[in-house]
């Protein structure tokens, strides 16, 4: 009976976050952006843009420029992403077309954050959920895929282009709150997919390394490395061998990691890094105590 009822639960939750992250775009559309004529990034940017210029129905822009990223996330991803994306894309149009601007405030950086906030939500959401929002991220992949140009780099073209037009068609200054607008967003839907899964590498050469290395597992429940190296001073220098701690913490435990190190060697000499990704090892989970 398990068997029937958990993939049941797993498509209903996803279902639940997809309207989220619709309801989460929609307030940063109708609540924000749109009713003081501001705009953000990428295909929806684009759709607002070519909206406030020739009166054509935002809703409609949305789906119609949508359709060809649609047709790349086929080849580019798969069926399922891309037929979630229809339904996510379409429900978005439907809200824009249905709910009514309400506006929450005036204030131009407020809107321009707050526009960002909820549209990153959105955006950000949708992806975890295996959907795309907004098509410029199906191009980005599309084009990273065939000629490896990085997806960063894709987007990042394509809202130049967006925001330059904005300044010449509109004005400088909407332009500006525009790309406030996008960078806001990016972050927001960065740390929507990442979430707390975050990591920080520490290198930590220290005489008390059995103690710290000791606590950092008892209290962290990370693994630790034990690293043999040359230490010293200078070319021509005293050196010897010592051992180095290496391990790799979420960014939510690393100042208790700090506190650990520093309650038996005030000292210790501390290598900090960022780790684009971990595999395999023993993780923390998040939020498992008072991380505090």
């Amino acid at each position: 009976m398990m068997r029937k009822i958990s993939p049941l639960l797993s498509h209903l939750w996803t279902v639940v976050v997809l309207v989220l992250a619709t309801a989460s775009a929609t307030v940063g559309l109708k609540g924000f952006l749109l009713p003081n004529d501001f705009l953000d990034g990428g295909v929806t940017g684009l759709a607002i843009l070519l909206s406030a210029t020739t009166g054509m129905s935002l809703s409609l822009l949305i789906m119609g420029l949508s359709v060809p990223f649609i047709v790349l996330a086929f080849r580019a991803l798969n069926t399922w992403i891309a037929l979630r994306s229809i339904a996510t894309i379409t429900g978005l149009s439907i809200a824009l077309l249905l709910v009514p601007e309400f506006q929450l405030t005036d204030d131009k950086l407020l809107i321009s954050v707050f526009g960002g906030l909820f549209l990153g939500i959105g955006i950000g959401l949708a992806i975890r959920a295996g959907a795309v929002l907004d098509g410029s991220e199906v191009l980005g992949i599309y084009i990273h895929d065939r000629f490896g140009v990085s997806i960063a780099s894709v987007i990042l073209t394509i809202n130049v282009i967006i925001f330059a037009a904005a300044a010449a068609i509109l004005s400088v200054e909407i332009a500006m709150y525009g790309i406030v607008t996008y960078l806001v967003t990016a972050q927001v839907t960065d740390r929507v997919i990442v979430g707390f899964e975050d990591y920080i590498g520490l290198q930590v050469s220290s005489d008390q390394y059995a103690s710290i290395k000791a606590d950092i597992i008892d209290e962290i429940g990370v693994g630790v490395s034990l690293l043999r190296v040359d230490a010293g001073y200078g070319r021509g220098g005293l050196t010897y061998e010592r051992p180095l701690l290496q391990t790799v913490v979420n960014r939510l435990y690393i100042k208790r990691a700090y506190r650990i190190i520093q309650r038996h060697d005030v000292n210790a000499f501390v290598i900090e890094f960022d780790v684009n990704a971990v595999q395999g090892g023993r993780k923390p989970e998040p939020l498992r105590k008072n991380v505090f």
